[in-house]
């Protein structure tokens, strides 16, 4: 097999690539061998005895299944966390998921006439202080307080 090195060098110069990226047919080699100028190596590259191999890069094809996966809620696991509970949602955030909840159970018992607006005024303020945890721990003080029926499943 003649030394290529050469037509090698044109051919990275004309296909605009590295040296290591030029692909020559080995079974060509002969016909290879006899070109000597830019012109017979451009020939060469038109035939398809010289091609410029595809750039490698990782595939993102694994990532964007995980991203996928994430997106549905998945891989969220205590393993996966990094940081604080107030750091992946922030205390503001927590408090207004909360008091927005409560008071829109004290706006439903308000208006079905479950309970007076007096007592919709105090709890609001209450609710307001962080006194409840939750609607649920809201609703166990307006029970507790003898404004609702126990048991009973009110709004």
């Amino acid at each position: 097999m003649p030394d290529l090195s050469n037509q090698r060098r044109m051919a990275s110069l004309l296909l605009k690539c590295g040296e290591n990226r030029v692909w020559i047919d080995p079974a060509r080699a002969e016909e290879l061998g006899d070109a000597v100028t830019r012109a017979d190596v451009r020939a060469l590259i038109k035939s398809g005895a010289i091609r410029r191999r595809a750039v490698l890069g990782t595939s993102r094809g694994r990532a964007r299944q995980h991203h996928a996966e994430v997106a549905k809620g998945r891989h969220s696991g205590p393993g996966s966390r990094r940081g604080t509970p107030a750091s992946r949602v922030p205390d503001k955030e927590r408090w207004m998921r909360r008091i927005r909840a409560q008071r829109e159970l004290l706006r439903e018992l308000r208006t079905s006439g479950a309970i007076p607006a007096a007592v919709y005024r105090t709890f609001y303020r209450q609710a307001k202080g962080g006194m409840f945890r939750s609607r649920a721990h809201l609703r166990l003080n307006l029970r507790l307080a003898g404004h609702l029926p126990a048991g009973g499943t009110t709004a």
